[in-house]
């Protein structure tokens, strides 16, 4: 088939260029239509359902919201794990699904499932299933700050104007809003005037609530004509409602303005932001699934540009780049690109000097664009956008895939070359054919072998599977890709250039002079072979020695331009006073060169999927530089000042830090990553599962006791605090019986007087602001007046709280976490300067020694549990590929000697890799182990095709296998194997050089691996394999 395939190509050159020039053509083209992204989507298939509870404390919201939701969708099929948060006034479920599950059908199950739970949950709360959105989540950061509006007006504007033109965008899911206040109209009861006026609380939400209507009155209908009936009898100002009658408990009429004053205010806030130390809004724009992350930033900067003269007009400040992801995609994408630019050109001019011919060159040029392109056409047809992952995938690629085209060609020269100096020259075409099938098996067989080491990497499950398995899915197809353009445009374009052509007969200038000098140190090694061999068998266990002494990590250190800073104080603590604290420590921040914003916004969104309390900050930390070193020094210089820490290299002296809060600091993508894999934002997640909460408490805080002592832990955290708080409500049963109290009416005094009772709405157009009834500012900002609230009895009496209920200050909870149905407090950390797994084996060790209370047990997750499953995963279904690859060298070279030889080159592949390693400080991380992978096919490639050139030699030039056979069959690979190691190599070395800059952190040291495994493994394959092969190997014709 293949012969059938090299015969049509030669025959009809024009058609096999004219396909290739078309894929070349719509390659392009996919290019540009092409999502551009940061990462491949790697977030798990989950829906989170959001349930907003206005005045629940956090454990009514377990009993009350979060645990009849749980119940309700515990028996949908697919479902892989269920986590809740319930915090004052939410609760968040997340219901993760097994991989490869329909989202959309899940969503649908879960609607299904909360539609009838509605009648079951408390008035007015209703599930809300969260707006499907993307693993990276946040596109773009917006913030608005005035010196002129105040913080309702700065929200107004947001909620009325940005947001629901932002909205608009396709590809937005959702936006949070942070910070500015929520405008309502107060009504502000005074506690004495009730009293003096014997009227109840009950009595002025009655009031207000029928003071305003809308409602349809139907219509008119006469012969000729109907009359649509608008009644509308709304109170449009605060004059109206404050001339509204209650009728007393004497049946007096009294007014509002009697007991009540009346004001535009602003209702309780969940959230509070600062922009560079200036009150203002921040929006969070979130991306749909699936959407294109720089397609559609750029299209909201036009929206928000469009917007701009009427922000300008309303004296308001927009800042359009407080977070901007987009950027670390420009600096990723465009430096991989630039990198892949001046690898191709590495490469050509790598082309022209070994066979110094330029159309010899051009042909095997040929195979990057058409390999590479073709590959990018496959992958748009299955959905695969380009990202950082996709970009190196054929980056690592570009130097392969014109190996079957070099070898082809090469060949192909050499034979045309010989073809000369024969006195009856066979026929242009003939030569080709001949030479092509000369090396078609082996390059076949390599390639197979190729595409076999690096499958393990599309087995991968969880995050490194869907982060490292479109890298896997791009290298594989260039590399097969390449394969055929090899069987197919290589022989066309060598048929029509190089028939006709003035070839020389000998080799090029540097071809020449290397082979003077190779074949002399090839005898000069034969002649001591016995030392070489014993040398490199040291030399591989030196190497192999080093292994142990290397550190692990899920991922390199990301640099996105950005960093994400979390600030945590104790729980209770206001938001004004998180604001005071991060004014100080955002004041500090823009002193450091490099800054470009820092906006901090505390508490949460409405229906937001995050839970935090007003003790709970997060920094978004904008930088003005990009390149690496830059970054890793302002983050060094962050650390030092929220750390308290003196640095003199830093130029930075701190006087104690900031006492009573903690700091915590990463990038955005690490962030998601480690939150996909646990659900939460570190790299160490300690889940204690148990059913009393005190319990719980204390094992956690036991927990947190011991992580501190283990060298590398930073960032301990519990996450779900005691201590919060809380006033305590207990009613007494028989007096509110005796005195004819409902319980309702009590619960919605304390309500009204504390959270604020929504009565009814004025509406202004088409915007409606809420008419809350509450207490005045001085009586709710008194916790003694809490005894003295009004509560009427059945015979109109008027009673104070205290006289029917017990009311004590205690210590409540910030947040109550549940995790497969159980209760779970969960304590995370970082690590710092320290191998992953040798940290997770000392805590796992430490945590045997720890005595949990009866009935808990814990589970340890984050990213070095992933790290280890992902690493074992990829040895696994390595070695499986590896017994394939095995059977085909077999298959190949029809000896098991040289088989067992072949895979001794393995080994001093891994010694160079292990030094380029060394490099990074000995840090291995999965995309490491990926480099090693690669380095192992492309070793293999090179080893085939010397091993099959000896063999070839043998059944077919009918030479005899000895001294002179080897070094001839050395120098005649010479050229290919140099060429395919100095290709594959320069094409990496822009990425290995930029390690550690934006985009490079994953791909730069596995480049360097490559690299430094590539020179190893060709010393190897040039200089020890030909005398290891002669002394020990096995080539004789094949019988059969």
């Amino acid at each position: 088939m293949m012969g059938q395939l090299i015969r049509f190509s030669i025959r009809y050159p024009g058609v096999i260029i004219g396909l290739s020039l078309l894929i070349i053509a719509y390659g392009i083209y996919q290019i540009k239509q092409s999502p551009l992204n940061v990462f491949p989507e790697f977030s798990p298939t989950q829906v989170i359902i959001q349930t907003e509870s206005p005045g629940f404390s956090s454990d009514l919201v377990e009993s009350l919201v979060t645990n009849p939701i749980e119940q309700a969708i515990a028996g949908t099929i697919g479902i892989s794990q269920i986590r809740s948060q319930s915090i004052p006034g939410l609760s968040v479920v997340t219901v993760i699904f097994d991989e490869g599950t329909d989202i959309f059908k899940n969503r649908q199950s879960i609607s299904e499932k909360l539609s009838n739970l509605n009648r079951s949950m408390p008035n007015n709360i209703t599930p809300t299933i969260a707006p499907l959105t993307s693993s990276a989540s946040s596109v773009l950061g917006i913030g608005i700050t005035s010196n002129d509006r105040t913080n309702i007006e700065l929200r107004t504007i947001a909620e009325n104007i940005i947001i629901p033109h932002l909205m608009s965008v396709p590809g937005v899911a959702d936006v949070n809003r942070f910070g500015g206040e929520v405008a309502q109209i107060q009504i502000e009861v005074k506690a004495d005037k009730l009293y003096e006026h014997d009227v109840s609380l009950q009595q002025v939400f009655t009031s207000i609530k029928m003071s305003s209507g809308q409602v349809g009155g139907g219509f008119i209908e006469n012969s000729n004509q109907r009359i649509i009936i608008n009644a509308s009898a709304q109170s449009k100002s605060i004059t109206d409602l404050l001339q509204l009658p209650i009728i007393n408990n004497k049946g007096n009429v009294v007014r509002v303005k009697d007991v009540a004053t009346i004001s535009e205010s602003k209702a309780p806030s969940i959230s509070a932001v600062s922009i560079n130390e200036k009150d203002g809004v921040y929006l969070s724009v979130q991306g749909q699934l699936g959407s294109n992350t720089y397609k559609l930033t750029h299209q909201l900067e036009e929206a928000l540009e469009s917007l701009r003269p009427i922000l300008i007009k309303e004296s308001v400040e927009l800042i359009p780049d407080l977070f901007k992801p987009a950027n670390f995609i420009d600096a990723s994408i465009k430096g991989l690109r630039l990198d892949i630019l001046i690898g191709a050109i590495m490469v050509i001019s790598i082309l022209y000097l070994f066979l110094f011919n330029i159309k010899t060159a051009f042909i095997s040029a040929v195979a990057i664009p058409a390999s590479l392109l073709s590959a990018i056409c496959v992958m748009s047809y299955f959905n695969l956008g380009l990202n950082v992952m996709v970009l190196s995938g054929l980056a690592i690629a570009l130097g392969e895939v014109v190996d079957d085209a070099i070898i082809d060609v090469e060949n192909i020269f050499r034979r045309l070359r010989q073809n000369k100096l024969l006195s009856k020259p066979l026929p242009i075409h003939q030569v080709v054919f001949n030479a092509s099938m000369e090396v078609r098996k082996s390059v076949v067989f390599a390639t197979i072998i190729i595409v076999l080491v690096f499958l393990p990497l599309l087995s991968m499950s969880g995050v490194a599977g869907k982060l490292f398995g479109p890298l896997g899915i791009a290298y594989i197809t260039s590399i097969i890709a390449s394969l055929f353009v090899a069987l197919t445009v290589t022989p066309a374009l060598c048929f029509l250039m190089l028939g006709k052509t003035f070839i020389k007969s000998e080799d090029s200038p540097i071809i020449a002079f290397i082979k003077k000098y190779y074949e002399k140190v090839l005898r000069a090694v034969e002649g001591k072979s016995s030392a070489v061999i014993i040398i490199s068998f040291l030399l591989i266990a030196v190497g192999l020695s080093f292994l142990p002494f290397f550190k692990t990590q899920f991922i390199p250190p990301l640099h996105e331009g950005h960093y994400i800073m979390h600030m945590t104080a104790y729980p209770g603590t206001s938001e004004k006073e998180s604001i005071r604290i991060g004014n100080l420590v955002t004041n500090k921040i823009n002193k450091i060169e490099g800054i470009k914003s820092v906006a901090q916004w505390v508490g949460r969104s409405p229906m937001g999927a995050d839970t935090f309390g007003t003790h709970y900050s997060e920094f978004e930390i904008e930088l003005d530089v990009l390149d690496g070193p830059s970054q890793d020094r302002i983050l060094d210089q962050i650390n030092a000042i929220v750390n308290g820490n003196d640095n003199d290299e830093l130029n930075i002296k701190n006087q104690g830090g900031f006492v009573g809060v903690n700091f915590a600091i990463n990038t955005f993508l690490t962030e998601r990553i480690e939150e996909t894999i646990s659900g939460y934002n570190a790299s160490v997640v300690v889940n204690v599962y148990g059913n009393d909460l005190d319990a719980l408490d204390q094992d956690g805080q036991n927990i947190a006791r011991m992580l501190e002592g283990i060298r590398g832990s930073k960032d301990i955290t519990l996450q779900s605090p005691p201590g919060t708080p809380q006033v305590k409500i207990r009613l007494r049963p028989e007096i509110i019986a005796q005195l004819g109290i409902m319980n309702a009416d009590v619960l919605d005094t304390i309500r009204a007087a504390y959270e604020g009772y929504t009565a009814t709405y004025i509406y202004e157009g088409v915007n409606k602001k809420p008419v809350v009834v509450t207490f005045e500012k001085k009586y709710r900002e008194d916790i003694t007046n809490i005894q003295k609230l009004p509560i009427r009895g059945v015979n109109n009496k008027i009673y104070m709280l205290s006289d029917i209920a017990d009311i004590s200050q205690e210590n409540g909870r910030s947040k109550i976490l549940h995790q497969h149905g159980k209760r779970v407090q969960t304590i995370t950390a970082n690590i710092a300067n320290r191998d992953i797994d040798l940290f997770s084996q000392e805590l796992k060790r430490k945590l045997n020694e720890i005595n949990l209370k009866d009935g808990n047990y814990y589970e340890v997750t984050g990213s070095a549990e992933e790290n280890a499953r992902s690493r074992e995963e990829l040895v696994t279904h390595s070695f499986l590929a590896g017994s394939a690859v095995l059977l085909l060298l077999f298959i190949a070279f029809g000896s098991l000697r040289n088989l067992v030889i072949t895979i001794l080159n393995l080994p001093f592949a891994l010694i160079g890799g292990v030094i380029a390693a060394s490099i990074y400080g000995g840090w291995l991380s999965i995309g490491s182990m990926v480099g090693f992978v690669t380095l192992f096919g492309i070793t293999l490639r090179n080893s085939i095709m010397l091993i099959s050139h000896y063999q070839h030699l043998i059944e077919n030039e009918n030479l005899i296998w000895n001294l002179e056979t080897c070094v001839k069959g050395a120098k005649e690979r010479l050229p290919s194997i140099l060429m395919t190691a100095l290709v594959a190599g320069l094409a990496l070395l822009p990425i290995a050089m930029g390690s550690g800059q934006p985009g490079k952190e994953i791909e730069g040291p596995m480049a360097t691996i490559i690299i430094g495994g590539l020179f190893t493994s060709t010393i190897l394959n040039l200089l020890i394999l030909p005398t290891v092969l002669l002394n020990y190997g096995e080539f004789k014709k094949r019988v059969f």
